[in-house]
């Protein structure tokens, strides 16, 4: 039976529950006996844990109605190029919880998982398709003499490393590495007209050494946007906007687990303090000078570990 801490008294007598004590069991069994297999298994505990939320606190129509607006106007908001759904679930620790469970329940379960690069959440702004490109390539698209280049310059910098299997230290050749991230002024392509499309986004194919290598920017520090209903919790939750400098990786070969990760500048400020509960201490990276390449500023050596299948 459903908890019902609140209860009211009469002339002294023993409590009842302020609430219908049996409403949630009734909620719960008319779960038809053909229903999903995991939603028959999970579907009790949400609806408890919802249903005692709405008590605790006295939830009255009117809260509930915003918060249901506020989850439509998420929905209205997302699109291929920005989930505004995904982003509120993001500012609320929710999706690098479920990281962090996932992350747990492979590691429980695969041999090799102990060594793997760890996770990190997808984000509001990935998008598909992004270009397949030679090694070695740049995904800075924009035109070098734009004021949009001319902030960038300072921070090209160079990217490579290894894919390797976790359980063997082997290196894995033709991984897709799926790399994303903001540009200097803190904005994704599809959130900035004055970049052309799919700008700082590429995919490469690790070579029969398992390497990649490209060319991009050092990642600066960003806030989530504001506009949208994420933006507006953060604000009325007196809760600062920023993430840290970070790239996004999603890095798949068949037989091993697909890894989606980020990984962080440890100079960055906020690297203690993300705005969406992101960073481990294994994703943090140094950025070094690099001297003799007149294509980049900075480099970044990284190298990912797949789990085997």
């Amino acid at each position: 039976m459903a908890i019902t801490t609140k209860e009211n008294t009469t002339n002294g007598t023993n409590p009842r529950p302020k609430y219908d004590p049996e409403f949630t069991d009734k909620v719960i069994a008319a779960t038809g006996p053909n229903a999903h297999p995991r939603l028959k298994q999970i579907m009790p505990n949400l609806l408890r844990h919802l249903h005692d939320f709405a008590r605790e606190v006295d939830l009255t129509v009117a809260e509930w109605t915003v918060g249901v607006e506020l989850i439509n106007e998420a929905g209205r908001q997302s699109t291929d190029k920005r989930n505004e759904t995904g982003l509120l679930c993001d500012i609320l620790g929710l999706e690098s919880l479920v990281d962090e469970i996932t992350s747990k329940l492979l590691l429980s379960s695969s041999a090799g998982a102990a060594t793997a690069t760890p996770s990190a959440v997808l984000g509001p702004f990935y998008r598909t398709d992004a270009p397949v490109l030679p090694n070695g390539s740049s995904i800075v698209r924009a035109a070098p003499g734009s004021a949009w280049y001319q902030q960038a310059e300072p921070l090209l910098t160079h990217v490579s490393g290894r894919v390797v299997s976790s359980s063997t230290g082997e290196p894995v050749a033709g991984a897709l590495v799926d790399v994303w991230l903001a540009g200097p002024d803190g904005l994704y392509e599809q959130q900035d007209a004055a970049q052309p499309d799919m700008n700082l986004r590429g995919r490469f194919r690790t070579d029969a050494h398992g390497r990649y290598a490209l060319y991009c920017v050092r990642p600066t520090a960003y806030p989530v946007p504001g506009d949208g209903p994420a933006g507006r919790v953060l604000r009325l939750l007196d809760r600062h906007p920023w993430r840290p400098a970070h790239i996004h990786f999603i890095v798949s070969r068949d037989g091993f687990r697909t890894l989606t990760t980020q990984v962080f500048d440890r100079d960055d400020r906020f690297v203690r303090d993300d705005s969406v509960f992101a960073v481990k201490d294994e994703l943090l990276v140094g950025f070094e000078r690099r001297e003799g390449d007149e294509r980049a500023r900075w480099s970044l050596a990284y190298d990912f570990s797949l789990c085997e299948v």
